[in-house]
C-alpha cells in the first residue's frame, strides 16, 4: 500500500516533469540544462535525472550532449489524438443518421496496437440489445469487424506476427482461433471491402463494418452496426458503405472517379 509521503513524491514528479516539458515547448530549439535548471528552478541534477528518464521514453529527446528538447513521441501521441479528434468530428452526424435507419447500434472505433478501441457510438433502447462495450472500451482486432478491417491492411507476415503475439485467443465457440481461418477470412475482408463478427466477440450479436479513410487514403477508423444475431439485415450494408464514404470524404479523401 502506497504511503502519503510515496504519494507526494510522486506528484511533485509529476509536477517537475510538466514544467520541464514546458520550458522545451516554450523553445523551438534545443536547450541546454543550465538554461533548464535556471527556467524551472530545479537543481540541475534532479533536472538530469528527470530528462534522461523522458529521453528512455522518447518524450524528450538530447541532439547533443547537454542539451533537450521535445521528442518525436509527443508528436506521435499528439497525432493520435488529434486523428481521433477529427474523425468523431465527421462522423457523428451521419452515424446518428445511419442509426436512425437501422435503428441499431453505430460503433466508430480505430485500431491502438492489437485492439480496437470504441471512440463513439450512437444507440438506443429501440434496439433491444445491451450495449457492453462503452466509449473508451477494447477488444482484440481478430474477434471484431472493424479490428478485421485494420488486420486485411497488414501484409502476410504482419498478420503471422499478430497471431503468434495474441494467441488468437477467442470469446466464444465461433471466434476464429487458428492462424489458417483467420488468413481466410482477411482475404475474404480484401475482396469485399467489408468486415463481419458473426458472434465471434459476443454470442448474440453480430456485426458489419466498412473502412473509413483519410486524405492519403489510409484507413483511419472502421464504422460498423452491431444487432441481435437473429436482426442483422444484409440491407443495412449498402447504407454502411455509404456512411462511411460520407464520413470519409469529410477527412478529405477522394477516390478516383468520385467528387
Amino acid at each position: 500500500m502506497r504511503t502519503k509521503e510515496a504519494t507526494s513524491t510522486a506528484i511533485q514528479v509529476l509536477e517537475r516533469t510538466f514544467t520541464l516539458l514546458d520550458v522545451l515547448a516554450a523553445h523551438p530549439d534545443p536547450v541546454s540544462l543550465k538554461q533548464i535548471s535556471e527556467r524551472t528552478g530545479l537543481h540541475p541534477s534532479t533536472a538530469h535525472r528527470i530528462l534522461n528518464d523522458l529521453t528512455v521514453g522518447r518524450l524528450v529527446e538530447r541532439p547533443e550532449p547537454g542539451s533537450y528538447r521535445l521528442g518525436m513521441r509527443l508528436l506521435e501521441l499528439g497525432n493520435l489524438v488529434k486523428a481521433r479528434l477529427d474523425v468523431r468530428q465527421a462522423a457523428i452526424g451521419p452515424m446518428r443518421e445511419l442509426h436512425r435507419l437501422t435503428h441499431q447500434p453505430v460503433n466508430l472505433s480505430m485500431r491502438q496496437g492489437d485492439e480496437i478501441v470504441y471512440i463513439e457510438r450512437v444507440f438506443s433502447e429501440r434496439s433491444g440489445m445491451q450495449v457492453v462495450r462503452t466509449v473508451g472500451g477494447k477488444a482484440p482486432l481478430h474477434l471484431t469487424s472493424v479490428g478485421k478491417l485494420f488486420l486485411a491492411q497488414d501484409d502476410a507476415q504482419r498478420a503471422r506476427a499478430y497471431a503468434t503475439r495474441t494467441g488468437l485467443a477467442g470469446h466464444t465457440r465461433n471466434s476464429i482461433t487458428e492462424l489458417g481461418a483467420l488468413e481466410r477470412e482477411l482475404a475474404t475482408v480484401r475482396a469485399s471491402g467489408c468486415a463481419r463478427d458473426n458472434e465471434e466477440l459476443e454470442l448474440g450479436v453480430r456485426c458489419m463494418a466498412a473502412g473509413i479513410y483519410d486524405d492519403q487514403g489510409k484507413l483511419a477508423a472502421g464504422l460498423s452496426i452491431s444487432a441481435p444475431a437473429d436482426r442483422l439485415e444484409e440491407g443495412w450494408l449498402e447504407h454502411l458503405r455509404a456512411t462511411a464514404a460520407e464520413i470519409s470524404f469529410g477527412l478529405g479523401w477522394k477516390r478516383l472517379g468520385l467528387r
